[in-house]
């Protein structure tokens, strides 16, 4: 048995020991059931709970989800295609998400690994700035795989490119105030300045 202060009162029978933690108000707790004889602590259980629970969503808040996306890609992919996958794999770079990109052999197309290889180190070279190889290109059966990994810079310029379109948005409604210009004159001012010089001379 265990006291609430961690000093250790020795081996007590069930009711004296669950005796000794009701007179102080406190609870009798099993923390080693295996041992022999098991372990009890004096303990206040409810408190002991919220403090785990504490800890547990503390933990959670911490850990960091890591989400992988998968780009699949031709050997002889068009230039065009190539640009929209290299899209892709730049949007889910900033949005700090690990990508997949799978080059799909078919045919003979197997025979010649090396143009897979060499389009997979083109689009990590084309997208170096936020991403790095984290598994270099790697052949297995009909497909060659590689990992790429958010930089730090990865989502910075996107954050930028927003900031700097609230700013200009503020800018622009601050901008008049609901006043008038004073230097046009008014509508109404306009058509009687027209009017005054239509008018012939008396």
């Amino acid at each position: 048995m265990i006291d609430d202060d961690g000093s250790q009162l020795g081996i007590k029978p069930t009711k004296e020991a669950m005796q000794y933690a009701f007179d102080k108000g406190l609870d009798l707790v099993e923390v080693a059931s295996q041992a022999d004889p098991p372990v009890a602590r004096v303990m206040d259980y409810g408190k002991y709970r919220y403090e785990q629970e504490q800890k547990a969503k503390l933990a959670r808040k911490h850990q960091t989800q890591i989400n992988v996306k998968e780009i699949k890609l031709r050997p002889k992919i068009g230039i065009h295609d190539y640009d929209t996958k290299r899209g892709h794999v730049e949007r889910f770079l900033n949005q700090r998400a690990k990508v997949k990109v799978t080059i799909m052999f078919r045919g003979r197309e197997r025979e010649h690994p090396d143009r897979g290889r060499d389009l997979l180190m083109r689009l990590a070279d084309d997208v170096k700035e936020i991403g790095l190889i984290e598994t270099q290109p790697l052949l297995e059966g009909r497909n060659m795989t590689m990992v790429l990994g958010p930089t730090k810079n990865a989502g910075v310029k996107k954050d930028a490119e927003t900031e700097n379109t609230l700013k200009r948005e503020e800018e622009v409604q601050g901008d008049g105030h609901g006043e008038a210009d004073a230097s046009q004159p008014e509508v109404g001012e306009a058509h009687a300045q027209v009017a005054e010089a239509e008018a012939p001379v008396q």
